[in-house]
């Protein structure tokens, strides 16, 4: 079940005992895995750079459609960007259900992989009724000629504050972030014709403000500077502090 929606990967409330498993971790593990995954290991292709181990973390290469894990093995699992590359998203999703007590998913919405197309997704996905529904990307006639990608997931993060900004306040416009419970909430190429209208049709009023709720003034303003502040820190952090490293 549905337990939250982080904005971000970094954002996780893991306790410091829990054991941590990141599934498809790449070459950007997240630094509270105790073990991380991936099913290739010379092949960059779905990722932008080599694979990567941080101290203290032991690498398991694997499939995420049949982790070598036992049930509930791990305390939480993370999986972030990796869904929408799966060839049988129903068994990828169960499998990370089996291996973890709870954890966090993240991979590109609907409306983000229109904005980002990227040829390697297969699958787009959106959390509708705290449940994540998954539909082939391919099926949607989502065969974009051009490809964004570098422009809004590496150019603009580096050169335009306002875009950080964005992406901190309205992160579902780009992305799902579902953290969840004892096992995911999902539905694979849904039938039901409420769930298919987000797929198929064009949105109205109502269907925006479901995927993207509005906020008070108060409530914008405070995500505004929430962000804000997260951005200089991690300036800070990344310009000032790793000179004394």
């Amino acid at each position: 079940m549905k337990v939250s929606n982080p904005t971000s990967r970094l954002k996780l409330k893991i306790p410091s005992q829990a054991s941590v498993l990141d599934v498809g971790s790449g070459h950007n593990p997240h630094p509270r895995a105790n073990v991380v995954t991936d099913k290739y290991v010379d092949d960059n292709y779905h990722r932008a750079g080599d694979i990567k181990v941080l101290k203290k973390q032991r690498f398991v290469q694997a499939d995420g459609e049949t982790l070598p894990f036992k049930d509930n093995e791990f305390d939480y699992v993370i999986c972030c960007h990796v869904v929408e590359h799966v060839d049988d998203p129903a068994v990828f999703m169960d499998e990370l259900s089996r291996v973890g007590k709870g954890g966090y998913l993240e991979a590109p919405s609907l409306i983000g992989e229109f904005m980002i197309p990227r040829g390697a997704h297969r699958w787009v996905l959106l959390e509708i009724d705290k449940k994540i529904v998954i539909v082939d990307k391919q099926r949607l006639g989502m065969t974009a000629t051009h490809d964004f990608g570098d422009l809004f997931l590496h150019y603009l993060p580096r050169n335009s504050f306002g875009w950080k900004i964005l992406q901190r306040t309205q992160q579902q416009i780009f992305t799902v972030n579902y953290e969840w419970k004892d096992r995911i909430d999902y539905v694979v190429e849904p039938t039901d014709a409420e769930l298919k209208k987000y797929f198929t049709t064009v949105w109205d009023q109502t269907m925006y403000e479901h995927i993207v709720p509005k906020r008070s003034l108060g409530g914008e303003y405070l995500a505004a500077m929430g962000a804000t502040a997260d951005i200089f820190k991690a300036i800070f952090k990344s310009r000032i502090l790793s000179r004394f490293k």
